[in-house]
């Protein structure tokens, strides 16, 4: 019976995240279409004049300085998100931590007066009731 069953799971397909996915060859051929891209670029400027590439060269260097200021403008909003993050956590989360905290302790201490006023009593009761049905089976009292 084992080993049919562990023919069934070796006949069983790859899991999702072990097959290749399409979407990432997509973009593999497409970092390499732009290195390519780059490549040629680079060896048509060789052949160009000096106007050509000091043009192309300040068109890069706009872009560059554009490609900052939106790395930039994402760096400040990831660090208003942190911030929001740490003010949730000190302000909302702990409290909301301290708080069970306190109702955990509350229900130990019940629990424990419970088990000492309620449950002890009973079980002792129960005992002693046993103890004495036993002795009057013992004693051929009761049946």
């Amino acid at each position: 019976m084992s080993e049919s069953v562990n023919k069934q799971d070796t006949n069983q397909p790859e899991p999702e995240s072990l097959q290749p996915n399409k979407s990432s060859a997509w973009v593999i051929v497409g970092i390499v279409l732009i290195v390519l891209a780059v490549t040629a670029g680079i060896v048509v400027l060789a052949g160009q004049s000096s106007e050509v590439t000091t043009k192309v060269r300040d068109i890069f260097i706009i872009l560059l300085a554009l490609e900052m200021f939106a790395i930039g403008t994402a760096l400040i909003i990831l660090i208003i998100q942190v911030a929001a993050l740490t003010n949730l956590l000190q302000n909302e989360v702990k409290p909301i931590l301290n708080s069970t905290t306190d109702t955990v302790n509350t229900l130990k201490g019940t629990v424990k007066f419970l088990s000492n006023n309620v449950s002890e009593p009973v079980i002792k009761l129960n005992q002693s009731l046993a103890s004495l049905n036993r002795l009057l089976e013992l004693l051929k009292l009761r049946k």
